[in-house]
């Protein structure tokens, strides 16, 4: 079954289609740092962007780092993403990982990533090769600099703003002359930390040489893009984002006799940003070389969209971000989980089920939490294969425990259905508690099939064997051990024949 794109993807391809039937077959200006109103942009439109060169990042974070690198591309811990965009199943050209928080999630274009943890206090992670524990530490060393960096250039900012000086930097480094940053709401100093929590990073690579094809950025002609303009997802609303940026290897410096290139260098990795929707400012493209390190500050990731401009050499990137996790840790799902099983009076051996209450409120909730587990956590999580054992076996139990959990759920939709088809409940009593459950069973059953048929699709088959979707859960029609089958369509039908013989 096809997914109906949301009101805001709608909204999003629409914005985008009228852009480019403005613009017809001009392109939007750009600035690079060979144009002398670069820095002036700058300043004045995109004022809570900052940039640290390499040289101002300690040489053996760096070293670190660069092995980190290495280590997880070495060990096969790089993938591509199946992502889900309209409707369609796509694969990323970039090769991803991402690490953080133990037990934290990320999600971005219908897609839940899963930590690989990093060694933080009180944490017990057992990874299967000393070089990816080494890698998961730097990593974590590399937050750590990043979240000091980002509050002190966050805190020189808000303290310029109020005392009204205008040579606030937004890029520190030999090359790049301070600029004033503009009009800044400032968040106290308790706001600024929160807001600098990085708890994940999501890294990624990508060799332009291996990929047969890229698209061209569609609105200013910057070139060939590795990822497309898009604003971050799943972030803690006003937060940060900082990125630390590796290429391979620099591309030869220009000679003097070669020719002067009109825009950005095509051999150099590129970061450019626009205003969201704005046909009127220029855009920037910031040339990224080894080592270089940029911050989105407060709502720059809202009010303005980003782009990754491929270069010539591989490249890697560490992105570090304050994931919005109220609904994305495996905490939160276990409480959600166990919330829905307090529901069970008991249960006897042969998974049949007695229930404390049959409120129409406490019967819909359970189902949604059923859904939740279901299509959120365990679907998922299998669809990505079994790439997470590349690294570590961290979320092998934690995945077991939601299984199983998840069983028990399909144990109490079982009771529920015992007691609509029992004759001696109200007709009343029936209608509220087949009401009460009919959306999520039915989303259920939509859902069911959309994964299923995902797993089997033509870009899915082409993935090497520790990276295919399994389709899991799943059971064969009247296996002994489920209480419903896979496939609810006859269990939506009969609720909805039950709700009609009730119309008068």
């Amino acid at each position: 079954m096809k997914r109906t794109p949301s009101a805001e993807e709608r909204e999003r391809e629409a914005k985008k289609l009228r852009l480019l039937e403005e613009l017809e077959d001009t392109w939007l200006p750009y600035l690079t740092p060979k144009d002398d109103e670069f820095y002036q942009q700058w300043q004045l439109k995109y004022p809570k962007l900052i940039l640290r060169e390499a040289g101002g990042v300690p040489e053996g974070l760096h070293r670190e780092v660069r092995e980190a690198f290495a280590a997880l591309r070495k060990h096969g811990c790089l993938f591509r993403d199946l992502v889900r965009i309209q409707g369609k199943d796509l694969l990323t050209p970039v090769s991803r990982i991402l690490v953080g928080d133990p037990g934290c999630t990320y999600k971005y274009l219908n897609t839940r990533l899963f930590t690989v943890p990093w060694p933080v206090k009180g944490s017990s992670v057992k990874y299967h090769e000393a070089e990816i524990a080494a890698a998961c530490q730097a990593l974590l060393r590399l937050n750590r600099y990043l979240q000091a960096e980002t509050i002190q250039a966050w805190e020189e900012l808000v303290a310029r703003e109020r005392a009204n000086i205008d040579d606030v930097p937004v890029c520190i480094g030999p090359d790049f002359p301070g600029v004033g940053m503009g009009a800044f709401d400032g968040p106290d100093e308790v706001d600024i930390r929160s807001r600098a929590a990085y708890n994940v990073t999501l890294l990624n690579f990508m060799d332009p040489r291996k990929m047969p094809y890229l698209k061209e950025e569609p609105y200013f002609g910057m070139g060939k893009m590795a990822v497309s303009w898009h604003h971050d997802e799943n972030l803690v609303d006003r937060s940060a984002v900082a990125v630390y940026s590796h290429s391979c290897e620099d591309p030869d410096e220009e000679s003097e006799d070669d020719p002067p290139l009109e825009g950005r260098d095509p051999d150099v990795w590129h970061v450019g940003f626009k205003i969201s929707w704005d046909i009127e400012t220029p855009g920037l493209a910031i040339p990224l070389h080894q080592g270089d390190c940029y911050f989105m500050l407060d709502d720059l990731n809202a009010t303005h969209q980003h782009c990754v401009l491929a270069g010539l050499p591989p490249r890697f990137s560490s992105t570090h971000r304050v994931a919005e996790c109220s609904t994305g840790t495996l905490d939160y799902i276990l409480q959600r989980c166990q919330l829905a099983l307090q529901n069970i009076r008991e249960e006897a051996d042969s998974g049949e089920v007695s229930l404390k209450s049959l409120e129409p409120a406490v019967l819909k909730q359970g189902e949604e939490i059923h859904n939740e587990v279901e299509f959120e956590w365990l679907r998922q999580f299998w669809f990505q294969g079994t790439r997470y054992r590349k690294c570590t076996d961290w979320w092998r139990e934690p995945m077991a425990q939601l299984e199983d959990m998840w069983r028990r759920m399909e144990g109490v939709a079982n009771g529920v259905l015992h007691e609509v088809r029992r004759e001696a409940v109200p007709v009343g009593q029936r209608n509220g508690i087949v009401t009460a459950i009919l959306a999520s069973l039915t989303d259920r059953q939509n859902l069911r099939r959309e994964w299923h048929a995902r797993c089997q699709s033509r870009v899915a088959r082409t993935l090497p064997e520790d990276q295919k979707p399994e389709c899991r859960p799943y059971w064969e029609k009247g296996d002994p051990a489920m209480p419903l089958p896979f496939d609810l369509s006859d269990v939506v039908a009969e609720l909805r024949g039950l709700l009609l013989e009730a119309k008068p």
